[in-house]
Formats: structure tokens, C-alpha cells, sequence
């Protein structure tokens, strides 16, 4: 049975028995800052079962993607190395919110793998949670499992939670007997945990709410949420003694072993020394190819571009460890690309998203792969070098500044260089990569928004509310305050000067979504006045006025009047329906590779971010901007429409990055060509628009652009400020608007021609200074030559070229230069190579920044530090003469 069989068997069958069928959510979890990634089946369902959000149906069944990189079963290093481990897979399931319980879960999933997929009874166990009696009675009475096969497991086994509080409760596990010896099984058998009892399916019933102190609430609607792994149930249909060996792991592997030539022979997953057996390596490679590919496929299509850190990290890391693991198989040039479009032809007929994802794909996993290649080759000759030393010391540790060097210098994420020193018997000093990290590098971090905001929002009870603020006749609407809240939680009632989160029933406000900031304005009631500053979505949609009481005070349940900033919005509706013209643009200009990864609509401007993979020209700007403009002259009445989600994409709707859409969605048409699912508020015509300028356009990400626009009276304005500063700039130059151009052009060339003509003086000077510096050096007792000095007015520049001049002079010397710039001390160290077992340029220069203060650090031959105290200097010299002695 084919594992496109499988999938498509188990979900006919739960909808068979009145499950809804519903579609896979992204692996970018919506609206959930806690998880990087979709890990089950559960996430898309999350607020369901937490009560927060209801949908139009109790019973659903999912083919889940999923990625995990690390926990129990997925830990990244043994990826490709065992038989079951994975990053991405698919996960089936069924869950009930509140519908069906234990009886139905366990009737279903017995009758579906002994009927629909007839697996043989007599390999089959069940495991039940120790005290879930209930469980154990069910089993034997809707199925005919053997009783001496239901067996009774702890809570680290067989009792599952959402956290540490909240929803949880027990669950039953289906295993499947691998081995050839039916007659053999036995419990004793099965409680050696040996690998010959596979579990495929978790029943996990939802019936308690752990409070804080740990006491179990029964809930009042119990749920299920069940999962089993595709990959998993593939390889017990198909007979496969590990998920590599099936159908569609295979289909991957044999493309790779066409691509390099090489052979597969798999079968053996007994985990090896990869640098001591050669086909165990192949092997090992053709599997993390195999796996790694479905996961950047997927992520990619999902939105998630190589970056520095978060989503974008962990996509880097995989796609350069499959890239290391290439050169087992021979691979030299880019190749992951090619695999990856193998797995678009395999997959896409149940994923779309990867067809409309291909270029894109291809594109961003090339690029990588090339910019990692660059530096490969130079940086595993290094980190053979430096195992090699290790070695030599009878050490068992890599030190974290060779971790670092190779991070940020060659681009190896920290989990690749230990993947690699393992196979030497080696670990990583985390705490020294983490040390360097933290001194020689400022990693860029999204602001954070307001923390009082932040809680008032997350304090916030789910409550029904309902948006009315579409028509504009609604900017002041009467309405019921549901709920006042605080950071503590749900209040009566609060008075002047306190920050509060309000929930109306009926509000005119927008809850920033779909890149639209949140309204702001003022709630009345008879007693007191608010101002809102933010307007925000809590769990299952409550719309959140967040704001300070600003007058007398108000009480939950008082009649309100709720007046939203009407110019602010108005701003706010012109650059929203402007961002979806410069989207249309976009595309038409750029390829219809390009994709939304991200949007912010604010009343000043807006910013779009979209998949592209090199600057956009000057010349395509203007176009772009073009097009956008001849939209906007068009004067396109903008037309809204609620429609089911099925029948907006059948129409060609575009849906945006990062949402979330219900079963029912709403299409905003401005004229022919623009097309989006969007809930945002919008002009009435393009026309009202006026006209859009094109800000900036820059590079935010590997394979993301971001453009920032201007419209109406920000375009008239960002405009009469540039105007401005032309006729300021032909003032101070004296000349024409006309001759700008041209006079500010013999100046840039006239300041290089000075440039370099410094730069000539300095290097002469350089030389000179050398010279002198030569008879300061002083020899060891064991004749190692060292240097320590202070020079005049010395730039970072001249300190280092004047390093690398006196150790190609003099061949081996461990030295020390400071000077003074700008008011603040400069310390370099350098070593040449055959002293770096000694003497380590960063480390030294460490020190020195604890007797002249200031920030800094290096590699092991040069190291660098500045904005200490200068009269400290000559002190910190001196301790490098004690330190080297």
C-alpha cells in the first residue's frame, strides 16, 4: 500500500463516521509565540480544545506537516542515523471537541487499522495510563484485542498536557511487533523498550485541567486528539524495516544516488563511526539528504527564508548540514536544489503549496547552497587542524572560540561542528561558544512591544465580540462593555489612571491583523472615559481595546460609546488598499515567484516584505511604482465580498502570509487584477488613494525584500521634503537643480582622489613605523619574540596592517599595539601561526579589556578591543608582557 494510499484511506475513513476534512495548517504556527514550529496535529485545533474559538464543526481529521528539531524522538544529530528520526513528517489524526470520547476514539482507531488497513491482530498491543481504568474496560469491550496485551503505563509514558497547567489528561498508545518471532511476544518482551515493539498510534484523552498547585478539575467537555505518524504506518504496510525504506523516502533517495552515482544500500541502522565505515556514511548521507530536503521544501513554501536566527536559523542549519553530508556522496557544486524539486514533484499532488512554491524553492535552497560551498572547503581544512590539536593534548573538548570562528566566520551553524568533531570523539565548549557569541557579536532582536500591553492582552478571558467597523457611518457606535481587565486578570471595575483592557460586545475598533495596526481612540460610559492606544486579538479572537483610564471610572456590563480616531483610520484605509496594488505591481514586475512574508499598515506609511532573491533595480522601481499609480489614476471602485474559502481561492483570491482564514473569508477586489483575502479596513476607491511614492527598498533576509511606500497626504508630504532638499542642496553648492548632478559627481571623485592619496601617506608611514618598531622587540628566555607598544594616533586600519607587517618581517612574534582615537583606547594582539598553541591573539586581548575596560575579541592570531579608558593603556601593556612572559 502506497503511503499516498494511506493518507488518503485514513482520512476517507474518518470522514466516513462525520469527520470534517480539514486541510494541513502552515509549519509557521499562527498566532502562537510559543512554538517555533507546527510539532502535531493538535496546533491548528489549539484554542478549540482550550474552549477559546468554535467552530462550525466537532469533529475533524488532519494529514498534519510537522517539524521537530529536537526532543525525545528527533534529535537533530540523529537524523539520518537511526531508523525513525525526522524533521519533518506528516501526522494523521482525529480529534473531538467536546463531541465523541475514550469509546468512540478507541472503536474507530481499532476498527481503521485491523478493517481498513488489516493489520494482523495478533502483533498489535495497547498501552493505557496506570489508574485509567476506564481506558482498560473500553478496550476490551469495543474491540477484540487481546486482554493480556493492554498493559498499564506510568505518566512519563501514557498521560499527556498542554503544559504545566491547563488541559491534559491520559492516553492510549497502539504498538506494532516488528520481528518475525509472532510466537515470542510477551510483556517482558515488550517492556525492554528493544525496538521490536513500534508504537504507531496515541489516543490522548483530554479530561482534566491541571490548576497550578497541581489538582486535577474534571473539564466539562473532555476532547480527543489523536496522532500517528505516516511515515511510521507506511513502513508496518509496506513491510519496511525503517522509514527510509518506503515508497516515498525511496523515490528521493534513488533521484540522489542518480544525481552522484553513488549506491544505497541501507538495511543496517545500527549507529556507526561514520569516519571509520565508509557505506555506513553514504548510507547516512542519502538519509539526511533524503529527510533534510522535505524539510526545506516545506518550510520554504511555508514562508520561512535562511536567516540568522528563529524560523530562519533552523532552515540555514538544515540545508548546510545537508550540504556537508553531500560530500560523502561527492557532491562538490550545488545539488539540494535538485533534490528538492523531486520532492515537489512527489508531494505537491497533496501539498499545492509546493507547486506555487517551486521557483522560489529552487531559488532560495541554490543560493544558499553556494554561499555555503564558498566557505566549506576552508573551514572543515580548519576544523581538522584544530581537532587535530586537540587530540594532540589528550584533550576531549573543542574549544567554543574555534566553535565561534567557524560560525561566524565560515558560517557553520554550532550543531554542524559537533555533528562533525563527534565522529572524532570530541565535544564543543558550549559555554566558551556561548561566551564569544555575547562579546564579538550583537545579534539583531525584534522589538518587543509594550510588556503592559503584552499582558493586558494575554490576562484577557475569551468573550464573544463582534467587529462592526467596516462602514465608515460606524466610527462612533454604542455598545456593552463584556469585560474590564488588568494584568491580574478579569476586574469589576477600575478608576482614573489605570491601565486596562476592555472587551465590548459590538466595537467599530480593528484589531491589528493581516499587517493593519490596531484603531485608537476613546470609550465612553456614563462614569468615565478611556483612551485607547492599541486595539489587539486575544485568544480565539476577542477583539482587546487596550487603553488608560483617563476620566472618573468605569464598570463591566456599563452601556459604552466607542468613537475611533476616524483621520487616523482614514490614513490607515489609503495604505492598506495601496499595499495591495504595490503587491499586484510587484508580482507583474518581478515574477509571480514573489510573495508576501510579511506587511505593517500604519497611519505614516507601509512596509512590504516579499520573497525575491536580488535587489530590485532602479529601473524596476519605477515601474513598479508606475503601475501602482495607473491603478490608483484608474479610480477602481474597491469591492468587498464574504465568501466560503474554497470558492475565494477557485477565483483566483491570493492568500497572505502568516493568517490564519476560517471556513468563511472575505475577497477585497480593486479593479481586474488585484485579487487578496484580507479583513482589513480599505479606501472606497483607488482613486482616494491620490498617488503612492516608493520610499526604500532593501534586503532584510536571505531571499526577502522589503519595500516602504508612502500614499495620499504621506506621499504629498515625503515629496515636499525631498523638494526642499534639492533646492537646499543647489544653495549650498550654488548651482542649478539641473547641474546637481554633475557637481555633486566631481565632488565624490575629487574626496577619493584625497582618500587615496591619505592612504598612500599612511601606508609610507606604516612602513617607517615598522621600521622603528623592529628594534623594541625583545626575545624570551626560550627565544620568542614579543612586542608590546603604544603608537601615535594609530587608526583600528593602521594597527592591523601594521601587525601583519611586523609578523611577515620578523616571521614569529607575539605582540601588542594600543593607541587612543576619538578619546577612547585601542588594544590589538597578534600572534603568528606557530606560537597560536601558545598564545591566543583573543584570549590576550581579553584580558587587557579587564585592565583598560572596553569590548572586544578575535581569533587566535589577531584580536581586537576599543573604548577603554587611555590612560589605562600603558598599564594593560604591561600585563600583556606579564601575561606572554
Amino acid at each position: 500500500m502506497k503511503t499516498n494510499e494511506i493518507r488518503d484511506a485514513f482520512l476517507d475513513y474518518f470522514a466516513s463516521v462525520d469527520h470534517t476534512k480539514v486541510e494541513s495548517s502552515s509549519l509557521v504556527p499562527h498566532g502562537d509565540p510559543t512554538l517555533l514550529f507546527t510539532n502535531a496535529g493538535m496546533v491548528q485545533f489549539k484554542d478549540c480544545f482550550l474552549g477559546a474559538e468554535k467552530r462550525a464543526y466537532t469533529r475533524a481529521t488532519t494529514c498534519q506537516k510537522c517539524l521537530r528539531i529536537s526532543g525525545k524522538h528527533n534529535d537533530l544529530e540523529n537524523v539520518g542515523r537511526t531508523a525513525r528520526h525526522h524533521t519533518f513528517f506528516e501526522m494523521l489524526g482525529n480529534f473531538s471537541f467536546g463531541d465523541y470520547f475514550k469509546q468512540d476514539a478507541i472503536k474507530y482507531a481499532w476498527q481503521f487499522l485491523t478493517e481498513v488497513m488489516q493489520l494482523p491482530k495478533n502483533r498489535l498491543w495497547v498501552t493505557i495510563f496506570e489508574t485509567d481504568d476506564e481506558a482498560a474496560e473500553l478496550w476490551k469491550s469495543e474491540t477484540d484485542v487481546d486482554p493480556n496485551r493492554i498493559l498499564r503505563c506510568g505518566e512519563k509514558d501514557n498521560f499527556w498536557a498542554m503544559g504545566d497547567t491547563g488541559p491534559c489528561g491520559p492516553c492510549s498508545e497502539i504498538h506494532y511487533y516488528l520481528g518475525e518471532n509472532v510466537a515470542s511476544q510477551s510483556e517482558a518482551e515488550f517492556r525492554k523498550e528493544d525496538g521490536s515493539y513500534l508504537e504507531i498510534w496515541n489516543l490522548v484523552f483530554m479530561q482534566y485541567n491541571r490548576l497550578p498547585d497541581g489538582t486535577l478539575n474534571p473539564l466539562p467537555k473532555p476532547s480527543v486528539d489523536t496522532g500517528m505518524g505516516l511515515e511510521r504506518i507506511a513502513a508496518v504496510k509496506q513491510g519496511a524495516l525503517a522509514n527510509y525504506d518506503t515508497d516515498e523516502f525511496q523515490s528521493i533517495i534513488s533521484f540522489t544516488a542518480e544525481l552522484c552515482g553513488k549506491k544505497y544500500i541501507g538495511k543496517d541502522y545500527t549507529i556507526r563511526d561514520l569516519e571509520k565505515d565508509e557505506q555506513y556514511a553514504v548510507d547516512t548521507a542519502f538519509r539526511v539528504i533524503a529527510d533534510h530536503s522535505r524539510a526545506c521544501s516545506f518550510l520554504i513554501a511555508d514562508g520561512v527564508n535562511p536567516g540568522s536566527d528563529g524560523r530562519g536559523y533552523v532552515l540555514r542549519r538544515l540545508i548546510r548540514r545537508a550540504c556537508r553530508h553531500g560530500r560523502a556522496l561527492g557532491f562538490d557544486s550545488a545539488f539540494l536544489f535538485k533534490v528538492c524539486g523531486k520532492v515537489v514533484e512527489i508531494l505537491s499532488p497533496v501539498y499545492p503549496e509546493l507547486t506555487k512554491a517551486a521557483k522560489r524553492i529552487e531559488k532560495v535552497i541554490r543560493a544558499e547552497e553556494e554561499k555555503f560551498i564558498e566557505t566549506l572547503g576552508s573551514g572543515l581544512t580548519i576544523l581538522k587542524k584544530e581537532v587535530d590539536k586537540v587530540s594532540k593534548r589528550s584533550s576531549k573538548v573543542l574549544p567554543g572560540s574555534v566553535a565561534f570562528l567557524l560560525h561566524d566566520t565560515y558560517g557553520f551553524p554550532l550543531d554542524l561542528t559537533e555533528d562533525i568533531v563527534s565522529n572524532a570523539g570530541l565535544s564543543v565548549d558550549r559555554k566558551g561558544f556561548s561566551e564569544a557569541m555575547d562579546e564579538q557579536r550583537e545579534r539583531s532582536r525584534a522589538a518587543r512591544a509594550d510588556d503592559t500591553e503584552l499582558i493586558l492582552q494575554r490576562a484577557v478571558k475569551p468573550l464573544e465580540t463582534k467587529f462592526v467597523g467596516y462602514e465608515r457611518s460606524n466610527a462612533e457606535y454604542e455598545s456593552k462593555i463584556l469585560g474590564i481587565f488588568n494584568t491580574d486578570g478579569e476586574i469589576e471595575s477600575a478608576s482614573e489612571g489605570s491601565d486596562v483592557a476592555i472587551v465590548a460586545a459590538e466595537t467599530p475598533f480593528y484589531a491589528e491583523s493581516g499587517g493593519q495596526i490596531g484603531d485608537t481612540g476613546r470609550i465612553s460610559t456614563s462614569t468615565g472615559t478611556v483612551d485607547i492606544i492599541d486595539t489587539k486579538k486575544a485568544a480565539g479572537g476577542t477583539i482587546v481595546h487596550i487603553g488608560k483610564i483617563v476620566e472618573g471610572d468605569i464598570s463591566s456590563k456599563q452601556d459604552a460609546r466607542l468613537i475611533i480616531d476616524d483621520a487616523r483610520r482614514s490614513l490607515l484605509r489609503l495604505n492598506h488598499s495601496a499595499t495591495h496594488l504595490l503587491h499586484l505591481a510587484l508580482r507583474e514586475v518581478l515574477g509571480d515567484h514573489v510573495q508576501q512574508a510579511g506587511s505593517r499598515v500604519s497611519e505614516h506609511n507601509l512596509r512590504f516584505d516579499f520573497s525575491h532573491f536580488e535587489p530590485v533595480s532602479r529601473t524596476q522601481l519605477e515601474e513598479i511604482e508606475s503601475i501602482v499609480n495607473e491603478q490608483v489614476r484608474a479610480n477602481h471602485k474597491v469591492v468587498t465580498e464574504v465568501m466560503e474559502l474554497d470558492a475565494a481561492k477557485a477565483k483566483g483570491a491570493m492568500a497572505l502570509f502568516g493568517e490564519k482564514y476560517g471556513a468563511k473569508v472575505r475577497v477585497v477586489e480593486i479593479g481586474p487584477r488585484s485579487l487578496e483575502l484580507c479583513g482589513g479596513t480599505h479606501a472606497e476607491r483607488s482613486g482616494d488613494i491620490g498617488f503612492v511614492s516608493i520610499v526604500t527598498e532593501t534586503g532584510i533576509a536571505a531571499g526577502v525584500r522589503r519595500v516602504e511606500a508612502v500614499s495620499g497626504p504621506g506621499a504629498v508630504g515625503y515629496l515636499g521634503a525631498k523638494r526642499t532638499a534639492v533646492h537646499e542642496l543647489a544653495d549650498i553648492l550654488r548651482a542649478g537643480e539641473d547641474e546637481l548632478t554633475e557637481r555633486v559627481s566631481r565632488l565624490v571623485e575629487r574626496n577619493k582622489e584625497l582618500e587615496r592619496s591619505l592612504e598612500r601617506f599612511q601606508q609610507k608611514e606604516n612602513s617607517s613605523r615598522g621600521d622603528s618598531l623592529t628594534s623594541q622587540v625583545r626575545k624570551l628566555a626560550d627565544g620568542t619574540q614579543v612586542l608590546a607598544t603604544l603608537l601615535e594616533d594609530a587608526s583600528p586600519k593602521q594597527l592591523r596592517e601594521l601587525a601583519d607587517d611586523l609578523k611577515q618581517r620578523l616571521g614569529s612574534i607575539c605582540l601588542a599595539l594600543g593607541s587612543v582615537q576619538d578619546g577612547k583606547a585601542i588594544v590589538l594582539t597578534a600572534v603568528t601561526d606557530d606560537l597560536v598553541d601558545r598564545f591566543h591573539a583573543g584570549e590576550l586581548v581579553k584580558e587587557l579589556t579587564k585592565v583598560v575596560g572596553g569590548k572586544g575579541g578575535g581569533r587566535a592570531d589577531m584580536a581586537q578591543a576599543g573604548g577603554g579608558d587611555p590612560n589605562l593603556l600603558e598599564s594593560a601593556l604591561n600585563r600583556f608582557q606579564e601575561l606572554v612572559a
